[in-house]
């Protein structure tokens, strides 16, 4: 996919750390006529609030009384307005969501001597490199007895399952059974389910599809990664909320004022303020258009979303030297089931700010955990609400003209699509999952699902334990540069703080009250040293809690 040429601004304030403020004159994409009467062909359920949505509904109302009458004549505030339903449907179409790409991973974070197990929806995959260092991508099941390859070992670059020792190439054949008498054959069916990858600047892309080859023009493709000096801030983060509420959170330009509030001296609440929209482009496969501040309307962003899960911001501008500038920023959100995401967040600069270039990786990482932390209470609970109500968005949700627009585009983009896809929560349509999560997830009890669900190698405890509300497992396994950081500064804490007690020892055993002095001057600093890697070590790996929820 290539990025529009007009300018756009990015949501999420910790990117604002990498883009300096300034102006940039739009230009209108070109507009795409929405087909209304395609509008409905799909295998959801069209909800027109009958029986016990009726009785839902007349509930809702009551609870609310006459804060909803008065709601309701707010004429032009609220979205859809009556009959705009069906118009803003757009054109319909076949959709399969199989026959996609969908990003697996960042390139640099993929490790070189172990399998990574990964999901889309409910698929369970693993993938890992080859003796060629070449990516390869399997279904994450041995055909012997079911094991998870995930749990197994790279051996000579061979995937072996650690449950009887099968070992699989990179096209999923089994090349050695060692159970298998001399001379016999190992069984043609003995393979493991193959998938196609492919690496692209900097993600690793998959196609789900078994049946139809891959398409290589669906395959994403950012413009700007392309132009000489372009350089990015990519991170990864398992989310433990929807992929379709995390693509709703990061479409929505008007919470980031009072959500993150001077998260990173840039969002501030007093800056929350009314929104304009305008939608320039419906298709079947996502929409574009633009939206800014009522108070700056000469600033206007572009916002593209491209199924099945890729949101796209943009901006393109002249500095004060002349020289063209383009920021932009990616999140590719892959569904990992129930519950689960994944985002790769994605922010490239041709110039970056003196601020980015001095303060370390690992810091710019950590608040970008920040800002999914300050998401995660509500956006869980909005997943928790969909679930258990089971009617379409339209029947829960106040969208305002002024804050929501792509926030019920993006719903009504789901009406469209979500025939083809295994569950989905439309504006006006839904199909709930067939499964219950707790199934999909740990079908052989909590220490299976705990064991399954585990992303990398590592030890057992209160740091490491796979919990998707633990900052270690959402970001810092995923993260090579994190890793090594907290291994370093977890070393130079222990160092510091042995070197620390010997000073002390020493000082005790000085015969002069100079050397008392001095060593214990020493003591000091050493456990200060040692405080402030701990410091460090509690930044990278500590969930952020507003100071109001602190107990």
């Amino acid at each position: 996919m290539t990025t529009p040429p007009p300018a756009a601004a990015t949501t999420l304030p910790f990117s604002l750390l990498l883009l300096p403020r300034a102006a940039a004159a739009a230009t209108p994409s070109r507009r795409v006529r929405s087909n209304p009467a395609a509008a409905g062909r799909h295998g959801g359920v069209r909800w027109t609030g009958g029986g016990a949505g009726r009785r839902r509904q007349r509930q809702r109302r009551r609870l609310v009384g006459l804060c909803w009458a008065a709601v309701v004549q707010e004429d032009g505030v609220l979205l859809p307005k009556e009959g705009e339903d069906e118009a803003a449907s757009g054109a319909g179409g076949r959709y399969d969501w199989r026959e996609e790409w969908y990003p697996l991973y960042l390139t640099k974070e993929v490790p070189d001597d172990a399998a990574l197990p990964l999901t889309v929806f409910d698929r369970q995959l693993v993938l890992y490199r080859d003796a060629g260092g070449e990516l390869r991508c399997h279904e994450d099941r041995c055909p012997h007895r079911l094991a998870k390859l995930s749990e197994g070992q790279l051996v000579d670059g061979k995937l072996e399952c650690l449950y009887h020792g099968w070992q699989f190439d990179g096209q999923g054949k089994c090349v050695k059974i060692p159970q298998l008498p001399d001379g016999a054959k190992i069984p043609k069916n003995a393979c493991a389910r193959s998938y196609e990858v492919r690496e692209s600047q900097g993600v690793v892309w998959v196609w789900m599809s078994e049946s139809s080859p891959p398409e290589e023009k669906k395959l994403p493709w950012f413009e700007p990664y392309a132009r000489p000096g372009f350089s990015d801030l990519s991170t990864v983060h398992e989310l433990p909320y929807d992929h379709s509420i995390l693509l709703e959170n990061l479409m929505d330009p008007a919470h980031v004022p009072i959500s993150h509030d001077r998260t990173d001296w840039t969002a501030k609440r007093e800056d929350a303020q009314p929104l304009f929209f305008e939608v320039t482009e419906r298709t079947p496969r996502g929409f574009a258009g633009y939206w800014g501040r009522q108070r700056t309307p000469h600033l206007r962003n572009l916002l593209r979303f491209e199924a099945p899960c890729v949101l796209t911001n943009t901006l393109e501008f002249v500095d004060k030297d002349g020289r063209e500038q383009c920021f932009s920023a990616h999140f590719l959100c892959r569904p990992a089931g129930q519950g689960k995401s994944m985002l790769l967040v994605r922010f490239g600069s041709t110039a970056r700010s003196p601020l980015a270039m001095v303060l370390p990786p690992w810091y710019l990482h950590q608040n970008a955990c920040k800002v999914f932390e300050q998401d995660m209470g509500f956006l869980s609970s909005q997943n928790e609400v969909l679930l258990r109500e089971k009617v379409p968005t339209k029947e829960l949700y106040l969208n305002l003209r002024s804050s929501d627009t792509w926030v019920a585009e993006y719903r009504r983009w789901m009406d469209r699509a979500g025939h083809g896809m295994p569950y989905y929560f439309g504006h006006s349509t839904l199909s709930p999952p067939p499964v219950p999560a707790v199934v999909e997830q740990a079908p052989a009890g909590a220490v299976a699902g705990i064991s399954a669900s585990f992303p990398a190698k590592g030890g057992v405890g209160t740091t490491h334990a796979p919990n998707p509300t633990n900052r270690y497992f959402r970001h810092v396994v995923h993260c090579k540069g994190c890793r090594d950081t907290v291994k370093k500064y977890t070393s130079l804490k222990n160092a510091f703080a042995v070197l620390a007690a010997a000073a002390v020892a020493a000082a005790v055993l000085a015969a002069t009250r100079q050397w008392k002095a001095v060593l214990l001057a020493s003591a000091a600093a050493l456990a200060a040293a040692s405080y402030a890697c701990n410091w460090v070590l509690s930044l990278i790996t500590t969930n952020f809690i507003r100071t109001h929820r602190r107990l």
